[in-house]
């Protein structure tokens, strides 16, 4: 007799049957893993949970409201205090090749603002990280930020214009204003540190609800 399965006999067709079942579900897991979302996050100290406690920013509480709405995504936040367009620019290719990320959100320029940058640069490094991410495939979505009235209505406007010509010039969603409803609260001096600079995390929830509709939106787009 041979060696050989005689994929005739009963028993031998449905080991057969039976082997090709599971190796077709071992192709099938990876392929339903990398259809899974992948949300990259690139900010600044407003998304790096800077003096508030891990794990209560708007990043962290946009994986968990993902989780409880059963919606697909990984969200890998990239975040780290102080950074500017420049660096953000400067990390977003290898942050690419490393996370593979199908959407990227971009809130970075507020530290821009504070060094007294030029408004021109910050533009110029906007458009490269979202040019550079929109290479890839990735659904981009930019947020915006604003700086206090002190820094005089020409530098004030201009500022917050940048984002929403980016946002034209490369076709991509943007968030006008990620402290909406923060910076611009009648009980402002309650939702931020001492600092007046980095939000409590009372106020990180209304951050991402700034953010989350324009994302959903994006997730429904795919890559």
């Amino acid at each position: 007799m041979s060696g050989r399965l005689n994929a005739a006999a009963p028993y031998g067709r449905r080991t057969w049957l039976r082997h090709c079942s599971l190796i077709l579900a071992s192709l099938a897991t990876p392929g339903l893993a990398s259809t899974q979302p992948v949300i990259l996050v690139v900010g600044d100290s407003l998304s790096a949970e800077y003096g508030i406690a891990r794990g209560s920013g708007w990043v962290a509480l946009l994986q968990q409201r993902l989780d409880k709405e059963r919606r697909a995504g990984r969200v890998v936040n990239a975040s780290i205090s102080g950074d500017t367009t420049a660096g953000g620019r400067s990390r977003m290719p290898s942050l690419l090749q490393q996370h593979k990320p199908t959407h990227v959100v971009i809130e970075l320029g507020g530290n821009d603002a504070l060094r007294g940058l030029p408004i021109a640069s910050t533009r110029e490094n906007l458009t490269a990280m979202v040019k550079a991410a929109q290479s890839t495939g990735a659904q981009v979505l930019l947020v915006g930020m604003q700086v206090p009235p002190n820094y005089g209505k020409a530098y004030t406007d201009a500022f917050a214009n940048v984002f929403s010509e980016v946002g034209q010039v490369t076709k991509t969603a943007v968030v006008p204003f990620l402290l909406k409803g923060v910076a611009d609260s009648p009980k402002a001096d309650e939702l931020f540190q001492h600092d007046r600079i980095h939000p409590r995390e009372a106020a990180h929830p209304v951050m991402l609800d700034n953010v989350w509709p324009a994302l959903v939106k994006l997730l429904g787009k795919g890559s």
